[in-house]
C-alpha cells in the first residue's frame, strides 16, 4: 500500500506533470525556495518606498532608513500584510492556473512611479493613487480576455525578444552590483565601484565567489546554498542583523490601507479643468498599464527562453494565463493596500535551479504567506547575500546576446537600444520601449516597413506620448 508521502507525491508530479517538463519534486522545491530568498528583500524595501507616498500614520514622507521599523507604523504595516497576502494570492494563481515558475508580487519599479512620480511629483493622494491602481487593474482584465496583451508578445520582432533576455540580464546584474555595494552613484562618472574595504562590500564579493564557484561545479542548489553560507558569514561579520529578533508574531493589522480607494478625488485631480484632470488620470492610469505591461512581457520573454519554455510555433507556454494572473493580481493589490503587481525578474534565480513548473511558484506563495507571521526575520537575509544570485543569474542570461542578429543595422539598432536602456534607465519598460520605437523608424527609413507589424506603430507611439507628457 503506497504511503501518503509516495501518494502525495505522484499527485504533484500528475497536476504539475513534472515529468513532462523534465523536473521533479525536490528540484521544484528547491527552486521555489530560491526564489523566495532572492525576492523577500521586497516585503521590507515595498512598505519603505509606500512610506515615502504619505502612506504612514503621521501622513508626511518619511527616510525609510531602517527597514524594521517600518513595521511598527501601523499603515506601513498595513501595506507590509496587503503585500504579503497579494504576493500570496497572485502566485499561487500562477502556480495552479498557469503552472508556470513565475512569482508574482508588487512591483518595486511601479512602487516607486506610485510614490515619486504620482503621489510627490502630480500631487495625488495614496488612496487616489491606489484607485488608478484599481482602474488599471481592471483594464488589464480586458484586454488580456480579449488576447489583446496575447497579440502584443506575439508581434514583438524575434531580435527584440532576445535582446529582453539579454537586457534583463544586464538589469538583474546592476541590481546585484548596487545591492551589494560594489558599483555606486559618482557625480563625476555617474557610476563607479564602491569602497572594496568596506565589510558590506566584501561580504558581497565573498558570496560572488562562493556562488560562481559552485555553479562551475555544478552542484545542486548552488544559489540557496551560497545565499545560506554567505547569511551566516555576515552574522560575526555585524551585517546579518539577529539582536533582539521575535521568530513568530502577529502580522500587522491591514484594515488601515484595505479599500482605502478614492474614485472621487482620483477624478477631481487637477487644476487645468475637467480635460486637464481626465487628461492626468488617463496618464497615469496607462502609464501603469503600459509599464507592468511590458515589465511582465519582458520578464516572461526574457526567463522562458531561459527555461525552455518557447512552444514549436514561437510562443511562450501558457501566456495568456500568466498575463491574466498579472491582471487579477494587480485588481486585488489596490483593494489591500498595495500597487501595481509584476512577474518578478528574480523567478530567474529558481529557474536557474531548475524550476519549470507551478511547483516552484506554489512553494513562493506559501512562504508568502507564512511571512505575515513572520515578519521579523524576513529581513534577516541581507542585500549582500542576495546580490551575488542577481549577479550570476544576469550572466545566465546574458547568454542569449549570441542570437542577437547584429549583422542587419536596421535590426541592430533597437536590438541595442532595448538592451542598452534597460540597465542605464533602470527599468525593463523603459527598455523595451526604447527598442519599440526605434524599430519602425528604422524600418520605414530604409524602406523596409512590411516589416513592421501594425501593433508596433501603435505601441511606439503611446510610448512617445507616454515620455512626452509625464515625468520619468
Amino acid at each position: 500500500m503506497a504511503s501518503k508521502q509516495e501518494n502525495s507525491q505522484t499527485f504533484l508530479e500528475s497536476y504539475f506533470k513534472l515529468k513532462e517538463h523534465n523536473t521533479n519534486v525536490r528540484t521544484e522545491v528547491l527552486a521555489g525556495f530560491t526564489t523566495f530568498i532572492t525576492m523577500a528583500y521586497a516585503l521590507l524595501v515595498i512598505p519603505n518606498i509606500l512610506k515615502i507616498s504619505g502612506m504612514n500614520a503621521a501622513g508626511i514622507a518619511g527616510d525609510g532608513a531602517n527597514a524594521f521599523s517600518v513595521l511598527n507604523d501601523p499603515v506601513v504595516g498595513s501595506a507590509f500584510t496587503g503585500m504579503c497576502i497579494v504576493s500570496a494570492i497572485g502566485t499561487l494563481i500562477m502556480a495552479l492556473y498557469a503552472n508556470l515558475p513565475f512569482a508574482v508580487a508588487p512591483g518595486i519599479g511601479l512602487t516607486a512611479f506610485f510614490s515619486y512620480s504620482v503621489c510627490l511629483t502630480l500631487g495625488y493622494t495614496w488612496q487616489q493613487g491606489l484607485a488608478a491602481v484599481l482602474v488599471s487593474g481592471i483594464l488589464f482584465i480586458l484586454i488580456t480576455a480579449t488576447s489583446i496583451r496575447e497579440k502584443i508578445v506575439d508581434c514583438l520582432p524575434q531580435n527584440i525578444k532576445v535582446a529582453i533576455t539579454a537586457g534583463i540580464g544586464l538589469f538583474i546584474a546592476l541590481i546585484g552590483l548596487k545591492s551589494g555595494g560594489i558599483v555606486v552613484a559618482n557625480p563625476g562618472t555617474l557610476v563607479s565601484f564602491g569602497d572594496f574595504t568596506d565589510k558590506n562590500v566584501a561580504l558581497t564579493l565573498i558570496g560572488i565567489v562562493l556562488m560562481a564557484v559552485l555553479m562551475a561545479r555544478k552542484v545542486k542548489g548552488a544559489m540557496l546554498i551560497s545565499i545560506l553560507i554567505t547569511t551566516a558569514i555576515g552574522i560575526p561579520m555585524g551585517i546579518t542583523q539577529i539582536t533582539g529578533l521575535k521568530i513568530i508574531s502577529a502580522p500587522p493589522s491591514v484594515a488601515p490601507t484595505f479599500m482605502a480607494l478614492d474614485f472621487k478625488g482620483l477624478l477631481a485631480h487637477g487644476g487645468s479643468g475637467v480635460i486637464g484632470a481626465l487628461t492626468s488620470v488617463v496618464m497615469v492610469v496607462l502609464t501603469f498599464s503600459l509599464v507592468d505591461l511590458f515589465d511582465t512581457i519582458g520578464t516572461l520573454v526574457g526567463t522562458a527562453q531561459r527555461a525552455e519554455m518557447i512552444q514549436p510555433d514561437g510562443k511562450i507556454r501558457n501566456m495568456r494565463k500568466a498575463l491574466l494572473t498579472d491582471a487579477i493580481a494587480t485588481t486585488f493589490s489596490s483593494m489591500f493596500g498595495a500597487t501595481t503587481t509584476s512577474t518578478y525578474v528574480e523567478s530567474t534565480a529558481g529557474i536557474a535551479e531548475g524550476g519549470r513548473t507551478g511547483l516552484t511558484t506554489l512553494v513562493v506563495g506559501v512562504l508568502f504567506g507564512l511571512s505575515l507571521f513572520f515578519g521579523g526575520i524576513v529581513g534577516i537575509v541581507p542585500a549582500q547575500a542576495t546580490a551575488p544570485a542577481l549577479i550570476i543569474v544576469g550572466v545566465l542570461m546574458l547568454e542569449s546576446i549570441k542570437d542577437v542578429n547584429f549583422t542587419d543595422f536596421t535590426e541592430a539598432v533597437p536590438a541595442f537600444f532595448t538592451i542598452a536602456m534597460m540597465p542605464f534607465s533602470y527599468s525593463i519598460a523603459n527598455g523595451i520601449a526604447a527598442g519599440i520605437i526605434f524599430y519602425p523608424i528604422m524600418k520605414v527609413s530604409t524602406g523596409k516597413y512590411k516589416e513592421v507589424h501594425p501593433i508596433m506603430y501603435v505601441l511606439a507611439i503611446l510610448f512617445i506620448i507616454r515620455f512626452i507628457l509625464l515625468p520619468q
